[in-house]
């Protein structure tokens, strides 16, 4: 592994861990002040205004963020490999590289191989602080690996067995074999109202929002962002 990548990998843990903290409410506003005196933003995205007014992020909390990627990984952008790498060390007991893969797909929305931190905080932005509705369309995203606009029963399946995958020893009590199908068997049941076999955006929305069961389930998702 080359320095860069070295660097680029050891910045996204610490980057992750920035997420952590807004998630959980510890990034407190004293504590962004004392890491921005501390350490000089050396590089600023363009628009950082505009990123400002796009996103649910306080123009402190995008520098902090911002100094994370860029400057611990001077390219500007990730790619897949650093992805799974990232969560291969939050998931240690389990496989995470596929989940790792359909998340960074759901990312990447122009598919060019790389994510850029004006994508990936704008996406963050959704899932951390978004509207219901807002966090929804992106997860229908996720679960949409072929990106035709509908969700299939074995796409459903491919990310649910992902998630259990990567959660690995984690689990209690132990998950039998078929224990994500059967949940994606009920859910797509509900989900595809008119059963034609595949679940339009419109049903998704509506099953996940009419349904405290489903609503608690894509909260694994929210989790293990």
């Amino acid at each position: 592994m080359s320095g860069c990548s070295k660097r680029c990998k050891l910045g996204f843990v610490k980057f992750a861990q920035t997420i952590f903290k807004l998630i959980t409410g510890t990034l407190s506003k004293d504590k962004i002040e004392d890491e921005l005196e501390m350490t000089m933003v050396c590089h600023r995205p363009e628009g950082l205004e505009q990123l400002e007014a796009q996103t649910n992020f306080t123009k402190r909390e995008l520098q902090v963020l911002y100094r994370g990627f860029k400057n611990e990984c001077p390219s500007g952008v990730v790619n897949e490999d650093t992805f799974k790498q990232i969560y291969a060390q939050f998931f240690p007991h389990g496989d995470a590289s596929t989940y790792a893969h359909y998340l960074f797909n759901a990312f990447d929305a122009t598919q060019t191989g790389s994510v850029k931190f004006e994508d990936f905080v704008t996406a963050l932005s959704i899932l951390l602080r978004g509207t219901v509705h807002e966090k929804l369309r992106w997860t229908f995203n996720l679960y949409d690996i072929n990106k035709d606009g509908y969700i299939n029963k074995e796409e459903m399946m491919d990310i649910v067995k992902a998630i259990y995958d990567m959660m690995g020893k984690y689990t209690y009590p132990v998950l039998k074999e078929d224990t994500p199908r059967q949940h994606v068997d009920v859910f797509f049941q509900k989900m595809d109202k008119n059963k034609d076999g595949i679940v339009t955006l419109d049903e998704f929305l509506e099953s996940c929002q009419e349904d405290d069961n489903i609503m608690r389930s894509l909260q694994l998702f929210q989790n293990v962002m």
